[in-house]
């Protein structure tokens, strides 16, 4: 007996140091998301602008409750809307139930043009609130409920309602019930159809349609898209009671039979219908832009297949001539995440986003001409595409930016103004966090939101200069503070160049011991389009926080390739490339990260993502098999040779090929195809040590199915043993059953990494630590 304990504490003193911990699953449920979101309320002000006011009101909710205020920036004061005690007692009257005065849901509430009049909505039935007399009547009509008829688009004045039927577009006076239908197109069909649902079987079913109305309401126009030729694609409803394919257009990269565009334009009065010739580009994408307020013209830019190459246009909207403007190449694509077109004084001069000299910037542009007039912004920083608001009046244009200032995050989002001439540049908000802005309709105020991940969200008023007029709101911490929920911490790391500098953030279990080792965990998503990190204020980073508490460090950071928001370069290093450029950052992140902190072993590492962060830490596993340990790949794009033409060719590159051909009389034509192969993590199956779990749903029509089952099926003609967890009835994000694969990774992760074998069969979490 005693020799068999001396072995047994032998061994137990040669385990590495993880299998001496636990997962602490009680924490883990304590602070996934489904249940710590209960703990935070409102982190932003919304603010509703009063109709040519500055003045503005919104809603807040804290642990005191929800309130309404109005605030008024000329006297720098801001009041309570109503008495929420009162409101409620005039509601319980007029409707014969109880109101919770501290959580008053008043669906649709809005004020009215009077700017004095709100009205919203109880059980259909319309009420009105008074601002001036603070007293609330029943409406006599139910028109609100109506208007929210979800096949109904209205014009601009409530005049006209566009809607589709038969596939094709119709229109109807709105102030009549019995009103005639009007027919405008004749030529709509299923996949080439002028209403947004383009598989709609139905007959005789009124649907939204895609018209949009000009705000002079003389006439509308649509955009839709003939994918009558493109190839079907699709998944399986296991769940119904008999078994049903749903099949759905899908163009691959590669493919000869694209969606092709066309454009109409339709006169209201007289009924008559302009067919614009738009054809320019091959496979071309179209963008449609409003003039303003008249309806003589509409502009619009048409890119390439390759998305190197594309034209600002505008349209005559009365016989459909087409003026070309400009061209502009821009390699190897253009980052239309961020492409803005701003139409200044019904098309007199444009404002137009491009990243010509390597970071995004704003160009004046002559409307009638295409002439540029100048630079308005430039530099060695990035200003989104998102123009916050134009002065057309003081000719001065407000905007967001990244990495101009020094010594500040160059993912944050601070504020700037200049004039159209490119004078008078200054910042306006630029404390070191991430800056929302929301301004008034005369530019003379916004409201300023901000945060970071390991700062308290800010609502701030201010002037058009930046400078403070009044405090409006601080997030309540209480209840968060009270169940000891700790902020994440930011970190700066360098490439695997040495050079360009990478950002991220750390989570930690709450009870985190710095004498201990932790398993670590990287969260993580490739881009091009985002990055897996957020820089806003975080209590969940998703599944970060709750996955720490079960005894990890979890980081997420950038890489090379990931975010557009740095510069060019950085944005599209991963071209050509798909599969390979995220990978060695990210190990060198996590090798510094250690060689900084003793407390992260580096012999556990794991790794996951969703989509494309599935796709990724598959793709680590496999290249890097003596690093990585676990990963949990969920929804993968895998093979993105099956994934979706418009990411695949504009992030990896697609060349256009020629072949002479000759006809049965001799005659030679050129067929044009297109290649577009990508690297594929089925192709590095036979890398696999670690331990791999691959989960899909099995309806997901965004990453199909077949992208996982690729994987799967290399991975048993190599001999390997993974997971492989099918959500069945789930589209790409996994709806309701978010939280049981949540658990699922949980327990994966700390058999893997910690060592942790308990069996819970139903996914109940165990009692306490045992």
């Amino acid at each position: 007996m005693k020799r068999s304990l001396l072995v047994a504490l032998g061994l137990l003193l040669m385990a590495p140091a993880w299998a001496q911990h636990k997962a602490n699953f009680k924490a883990a449920e304590k602070f996934k998301a489904s249940n710590i979101q209960k703990m935070l309320k409102s982190t932003r002000v919304r603010p509703n602008w009063f109709k040519d006011s500055d003045k503005f009101w919104y809603s807040y909710t804290t642990t005191e409750g929800k309130k309404y205020y109005v605030v008024d920036p000329a006297k720098k004061s801001k009041q309570l809307l109503f008495d929420n005690k009162n409101f409620a007692a005039q509601l319980s009257e007029l409707t014969a139930k109880p109101w919770n005065f501290n959580d008053l849901d008043l669906k649709g509430f809005e004020l009215e043009d009077d700017n004095k009049t709100f009205t919203f909505m109880v059980d259909s039935i319309d009420y009105h609130f008074d601002l001036n007399s603070k007293m609330i009547t029943k409406g006599d009509s139910t028109e609100k409920a109506d208007k929210r008829n979800n096949w109904a688009t209205y014009s601009p004045d409530s005049t006209w309602i566009s809607f589709a039927k038969n596939h094709n577009l119709y229109i109807m006076k709105a102030d009549d019930a019995d009103s005639t239908e009007i027919q405008l197109s004749e030529d709509g069909e299923r996949w080439f159809s002028y209403a947004w649902d383009q598989d709609d079987t139905t007959s005789d079913k009124r649907s939204r349609a895609r018209a949009r109305w000009f705000e002079d309401e003389s006439k509308l126009y649509v955009n839709r898209s003939d994918s009558r030729k493109v190839k079907d694609f699709f998944v399986i409803d296991d769940l119904k009671d008999r078994p049903e394919v749903e099949i759905y257009k899908y163009a691959m990269p590669g493919d000869k039979d694209v969606p092709q565009e066309y454009l109409s334009i339709f006169d209201v009065e007289s009924k008559e219908e302009i067919k614009v010739d738009i054809d320019k580009y091959i496979d071309q994408t179209v963008s449609i832009y409003f003039q303003g307020d008249k309806s003589e013209r509409l502009y619009m830019t048409r890119m390439n297949r390759t998305s190197d190459t594309l034209d600002v246009s505008y349209i005559n909207t009365a016989n459909g001539a087409i003026t070309e403007l400009f061209e502009e190449a821009n390699y190897p694509y253009f980052n239309w995440s961020y492409q803005q077109l701003s139409i200044l004084n019904e098309g007199e001069e444009l404002i137009w986003w491009s990243e010509r000299n390597g970071w995004g910037q704003l160009y004046l542009y002559d409307g009638n001409t295409g002439a540029l007039k100048n630079k308005i912004t430039n530099g060695g920083y990035f200003v989104t595409g998102r123009v916050q608001q134009i002065d057309t009046v003081g000719r001065k244009v407000y905007f967001e930016a990244r990495g101009r200032e020094e010594n500040v995050d160059p993912y944050y989002a601070l504020m700037y103004k200049a004039n159209f001439d490119g004078s008078g540049f200054r910042s306006i908000s630029t404390e070191p966090a991430n800056h929302f802005m929301s301004m008034a309709e005369s530019a003379n105020y916004y409201v300023d939101n901000y945060s970071a991940v390991d700062m308290v969200p800010r609502s701030v008023l201010k002037d058009n200069n930046g400078n403070v007029v009044l405090d409006l709101e601080t997030a309540d911490l209480t209840l968060l503070n009270q169940a000891g929920w700790k902020m994440p911490e930011r970190f700066k790391v360098k490439a695997d160049d040495g050079i360009t500098d990478l950002y991220g953030v750390m989570y930690k279990p709450f009870d985190f011991d710095s004498t201990r080792k932790y398993p670590v965990i990287s969260y993580v998503y490739p881009g091009p389009q985002t990055e897996s990190f957020v820089n806003d204020f975080t209590i969940t980073g998703r599944y970060n926080t709750a996955l720490a508490q079960l005894g990890f460090i979890v980081v997420s950071m950038g890489h090379r390739g990931g975010s557009p928001m740095r510069d060019k370069y950085y944005h599209t290093y991963g071209y050509e490339n798909l599969r390979d450029y995220a990978l060695a950052d990210d190990k060198r992140s996590l090798e510094q990260l250690a060689e900084r902190h003793s407390f992260i072993d580096l012999d556990n590492v794991g790794i996951f993502g969703h989509s494309g962060g599935g796709f990724m830490s598959t793709a680590a596993l496999l290249t890097y098999p003596n690093f990585y340990d676990a990963a949990a790949s969920s929804a993968g794009n895998h093979d993105n040779n099956v994934y979706n033409k418009w990411w695949s060719e504009t992030h990896n590159g697609v060349k256009r090929v020629e072949k002479k051909k000759k006809d049965k009389d001799g005659n030679e034509t050129t067929e044009i195809t297109w290649d577009a192969k990508i690297k594929t993590n089925p192709s590095l199956a036979k890398n696999l040590k670690g331990h791999l779990l691959i989960t899909h749903g099995t309806r997901d029509n965004n990453v199909n199915p077949a992208n996982s089952i690729r994987l799967a099926n290399e991975l048993m003609k190599a001999g390997k043993r993974f997971d492989y967890m099918p959500i069945p009835g789930s589209r790409h994000g996994y709806g309701s059953k978010r939280d049981y694969y949540e658990q699922m990774m949980w327990y994966f992760f700390a058999e893997h990494l910690l060592g942790d074998y308990r069996n819970n069969v139903d996914m109940d979490l165990p009692d306490g630590n045992e």
